[in-house]
């Protein structure tokens, strides 16, 4: 399916990553669903910019119901199901290597939120869109992951777990979904500059990616997200299952 014939949820679409996600979807001609939780003036800001495709609608990812329900107001604002599904929403957490916790310091709790805002949070959208993907034999699911899994530049420890999980998630998704047209890949990118979650990252942790980077530069959220383009398109029909890293060569997997 073309991409100007989707509807796409983006979760956490009001800001930083996932706002330049639905750009560039809304460029491309798509439907697109901004998903926040508290950002709802910055929402309804984007989808002004974007236009009479886009809506904002809130619903906390990690709440079954409230998915469920941004997903039927999605489907009569449109008048179309949804197709694509982008699990970026990032709960709780910041990039900031100085106020990160030791292996000493964090606690069980801290894995647990993240563990939710990525496992829990994609299962929901996914369960929540599942049935009409099956029924139209179409449906891509695109995770946000890290290359920290790969490479912990910062021992960002409940983060890069909570990311590791979601990874095994995507791949037994793809394994099970597959047989009804339904694709499940992954994107890892580095940190990016800039966006919130970040603007707390050193510039000496900056330089650090830069110098070991092929590309001497630190990946940006817009080159991030013309990478889920390649996933919701034609063109990554038979690719399932997979972890692209998206972080100018610093990880090579």
């Amino acid at each position: 399916m073309k991409i100007r014939n989707q509807t796409v949820l983006i979760t956490g679409a009001s800001r930083g990553l996932g706002a330049e996600i639905a750009k560039t979807f809304s460029k491309e001609g798509a439907n697109v669903v901004v998903n926040y939780v508290k950002s709802k003036e910055k929402a309804e800001q984007l989808v002004e910019e974007l236009g009479e495709n886009a809506v904002a609608l809130q619903a906390d990812i990690r709440n079954e119901e409230q998915v469920k329900e941004m997903v039927e107001k999605a489907k009569d604002h449109f008048q179309a199901s949804i197709t694509t599904v982008v699990n970026n929403a990032l709960v709780n957490f910041r990039f900031d290597p100085n106020a990160q916790q030791a292996a000493d310091e964090v606690n069980w709790e801290k894995y647990e939120i993240q563990f939710e805002g990525s496992v829990k949070g994609a299962l929901n959208t996914v369960q929540a869109c599942l049935e009409d993907m099956r029924e139209q034999n179409f449906g891509r699911i695109i995770n946000i992951g890290t290359n920290l899994v790969q490479n912990p530049v910062v021992a960002y420890h409940e983060y890069t777990t909570g990311k590791a999980a979601l990874l095994g998630f995507t791949r037994n998704m793809a394994k099970d979904l597959g047989q009804y047209g339904i694709t499940v890949n992954m994107i890892s990118g580095g940190l990016l500059k800039q966006t919130d979650a970040s603007s707390a990252t050193t510039d000496e942790v900056f330089s650090i990616i830069e110098a070991t980077t092929p590309l001497n530069k630190v990946t940006t959220p817009a080159e991030l997200a013309d990478t889920a383009l390649f996933f919701a398109s034609p063109w990554s029909r038979a690719v399932t299952g997979q972890n692209l890293v998206v972080d100018g060569g610093l990880v090579m997997d």
